[in-house]
């Protein structure tokens, strides 16, 4: 059990280091190769702070764990509205003023059902697996489409300030992507068998562990750099960071690891936590939504929504 607990914090600790550069070398790249901001923003960032559930759910899935795959993706959706945008509101209010935040909430709302229609019948399929990548393939080319007709937009302008201040050598962003990669591997696999050893020991189920432990330690990038560009002012980058990562955990991160290995949909994932996912992407699209005006998350907001985790959380652990 100790050297299991150790394995996870030296994990979460690299993990979330290795992840870190890897977005940084990323977005150079990008941007090297004519990548615009906006879409940098919506893809590079939302999808590379997505990069540690992308392997640990892969790996979990490989060894057949399905209570690790699905508990860190869904527990990872949870965690990044209820918990770290709730924390971050707390610290720095938001102004919600992006046309493209305000398009992705909806479109978020319904991938989110589609996917509980999927795991409906308890089994997940390379079949279901194909139809989420298939979505995530066309709402990428729909952002490309949307990126192209758009002159201008607060996450784009938010995103290209933030890559002027941030500027490497193209070299060195290599080296950032190859070597977070790297680690990014080799942290997952610590963090997978770690938390299957701590499951055993505590004599909870995999997917518990799923939902809290692992699913914060990977969410833990969003929560970095959702704080940083809050308190930066850079509004659109911290809330299209959560729906971006919202949307990659459920379409590409779900359809790798449904192509892995189909998985037995643990019950209790589908009744309570895709229903909480669910709930709280509606109630995040209320909050959001400014009616014609911009809208605001303020510090009430941010309370309501760290309530809901805590909540959800008392809940986990007296089930478990």
């Amino acid at each position: 059990m100790l050297i299991a607990s150790l394995a996870a914090v030296l994990g979460l600790i690299v993990l979330v280091w290795s992840a870190g550069i890897f977005i940084e070398g990323s977005a150079t790249v990008a941007r090297h190769y004519g990548m615009s901001p906006l879409l940098i923003g919506m893809l590079i960032v939302g999808c590379g702070t997505s990069a540690p559930e992308m392997l640990v759910s892969g790996m979990a899935a490989a060894q057949n764990n399905p209570g690790i795959a699905l508990g860190n993706i869904y527990g990872s959706n949870i965690a990044n509205i209820a918990l770290i945008l709730g924390v971050t509101t707390l610290l720095t209010p938001i102004t919600v003023h992006s046309g493209v935040v305000r398009k992705e909430l909806p479109v978020l709302i319904v991938v989110t059902a589609v996917a509980a229609v999927l795991f409906r019948d308890g089994m997940y399929s390379r079949l279901d697996a194909l139809l989420l990548l298939a979505i995530f393939v066309g709402l990428v080319i729909l952002s490309i489409r949307q990126d192209r007709k758009l002159s201008s937009d607060a996450l784009g302008a938010d995103m290209s300030r933030e890559l002027e201040a941030h500027q490497l050598p193209v070299k060195r962003a290599f080296a950032y992507v190859l070597v977070g990669l790297l680690l990014l591997i080799a942290s997952s696999r610590l963090l997978v068998w770690s938390a299957v050893e701590i499951a055993a020991a505590l004599g909870v189920s995999d997917l518990i562990i799923g939902l809290t432990i692992v699913a914060v330690g990977t969410s833990l990038p969003e929560l970095a750099s959702s704080i940083i560009a809050a308190r930066k002012g850079e509004h659109d980058i911290a809330l299209g960071n959560i729906i971006g990562s919202n949307l990659f955990n459920t379409l590409a991160i779900g359809g790798i690891a449904g192509l892995i290995q189909p998985l037995q949909v643990p019950p209790e994932l589908l009744t309570r936590d895709m229903v909480v996912v669910a709930g709280l992407t509606v109630l995040l699209f209320a909050m959001s939504f400014g009616f014609g005006k911009e809208a605001r998350l303020g510090r009430l907001k941010g309370a309501i929504l760290l309530a809901v985790y805590l909540a959800y959380t008392a809940w986990l652990i007296n089930v478990a």
